[in-house]
């Protein structure tokens, strides 16, 4: 019957059986592998043209919230020039950071996971999971040594096309696990056996936003800091439901994590003092909980049925994710809520200002305009961006204004029309390589590579745009 049915829907497309489209789709896996594992050799080939001149200049991830820098690839793997990442990263499609990653994951496989490797380029393991195994050796804390690597290369990469995702990554936990403790560890506990590695965290993954206006929040926690939360949860989803909660367990104990975090660094133990008056105190005397500084856009312009399923949608600027009315209502209408209302800025009005210094109102306008850093295909939010000159600042050229009537103008001035959010590294990029931009009208850029690629990149996102410029012959020798 399933035949049948499939072979009449199929019959008006190509007059495949059921059989053939089993098959062609396995031919398309098949075909998507091979690009993928050639994907992998091509960034290795290119990390192999660009060595860094010295160790200073090589590509590392930076670690948020500290000075500490990652590298993109494990001990034993070549080192890779800075700045030849973003390239690669432009002609492909992806952020510069994921580039690193591609070419990081490359350089793991071919030096210190070469079973692996060989596997991926025989078509036996899919790159994709090769790939998430160099992400855990490359990452592994405390970091493992070539040697390492290559244990853990041995114990997995035979099965590593045999078995699921999930079973794979308790695989490679385990043999990082069992070489650790293999190792001889002067801070283990020889009556224990296990290396002294804190593994407790608390992380809210805010790049997973949820359009229902969620978030994902992980932890591991001491055993009894665990239960003593498990136990404060069920007592605050307990609560919730005697005040009528008609909400699920799970979304009451949520709502009640909530309320932990927003009420219980006072300990329940504050009282309000006879005649207390602090300012940003509520009527019970605690101060606010949760103050709210929302940088949320919604377009005034929009009209009536202009709107999604779910009523009006803005763009909250953290992550860049679409955000409903009701949910800013939702969480300004707590009466232990501090609101900061932040002055609109027309965005359509072109600001200047005498000298090089950016004033707080411009770089706000661009920030705001910008939304992101406009370096193709990167998403790193403007308002943690520098804000650069797009055509230079001439400090001369100021000064011989000032002094001299038939002074040069200036051809960088300080003017929204010349301004633009780069994050750090794209910052420097533009600096100091060969890769440069304009603005063509308001909060659109074209940008070349030094290869000659071209992109736009305007407020909807990232487009490579004509073929890529012939590449210059070298300057014959002197």
């Amino acid at each position: 019957m399933i035949e049948r049915l499939a072979d009449a829907d199929a019959g008006g497309v190509d007059d495949l059986t059921a059989a053939g489209l089993l098959s062609a789709a396995r031919e398309a896996r098949v075909a998507e592998n091979a690009a993928a594992a050639r994907q992998l050799d091509l960034a290795a080939r290119w990390a192999d043209l660009h060595p860094p001149e010295s160790i200073h200049s090589a590509a590392t991830f930076t670690v948020p919230s500290c000075e500490h820098e990652e590298p993109i690839a494990g001990d034993g793997c070549p080192l890779v020039a800075e700045f030849c990442v973003a390239e690669l990263g432009a002609v492909l499609g992806v952020s510069t950071t994921a580039a690193k990653r591609l070419v990081g994951h490359a350089l793991e496989l071919r030096h210190r996971l070469p079973r692996l490797w060989a596997q991926v380029h025989a078509g036996a393991v899919p790159p994709w999971r090769a790939r998430a195994v160099a992400e855990a050796t490359i990452h592994a804390v405390p970091a493992l040594t070539v040697d390492a690597a290559g244990w853990v290369d041995t114990q997995v990469a035979a099965v590593a096309g045999k078995v699921g995702p999930a079973q794979l990554d308790r695989l490679v936990t385990e043999a990082i696990t069992r070489h650790h403790l293999a190792t001889p560890d002067p801070t283990t506990d020889p009556e224990h056996g296990h290396p002294t590695i804190d593994p407790r965290h608390a992380t809210v993954h805010d790049e997973d936003a949820h359009y229902a206006g969620t978030m994902r929040l992980e932890a591991e926690l001491d055993i009894a800091d665990a239960l003593d939360l498990d136990r404060a949860l069920a007592h605050g989803a307990a609560t919730l439901a005697a005040l009528d909660s008609t909400e699920s367990l799970d979304a009451r104990r949520a709502a009640a994590l909530g309320d932990l975090a927003r009420t219980q660094t006072a300990l329940d133990l504050h009282t309000r003092g006879p005649g207390s008056s602090d300012m940003g105190r509520n009527v019970d005397g605690l101060p606010a909980a949760r103050e709210v500084v929302l940088h949320a856009h919604f377009d005034a312009t929009s009209t009536p049925g202009a709107h999604t399923l779910f009523g009006p949608t803005g763009r909250l600027e953290k992550r860049q994710r679409l955000l409903l009315l009701d949910q800013v209502k939702s969480w300004c209408a707590d009466t232990r809520t501090k609101v900061t209302v932040k002055p609109v800025i027309d965005l359509n009005t072109d600001l200047t200002a005498p000298g090089y210094a950016i004033p707080d109102r411009i770089r706000e306008q661009v920030i705001l305009r910008d939304r992101t850093c406009v370096f193709p295909w990167c998403t790193r939010p403007a308002r943690s961006c520098d804000i650069d000159h797009v055509i230079a600042y001439d400090h001369h050229a100021d000064a011989d204004a000032d002094a001299d009537a038939d002074g040069r103008p200036q051809p960088g001035p300080t003017a929204t029309h010349n301004l633009a959010a780069l994050c750090r590294t794209h910052h420097r990029l533009k600096t100091h390589t060969p890769w440069h931009y304009r603005m063509t009208s308001d909060g659109i850029f074209e940008w070349t590579s030094p290869h000659g690629h071209h992109y736009r990149r305007d407020h909807t996102g990232t487009s490579p745009t004509g073929p890529p410029e012939p590449a210059q012959p070298p300057d014959p020798p002197m």
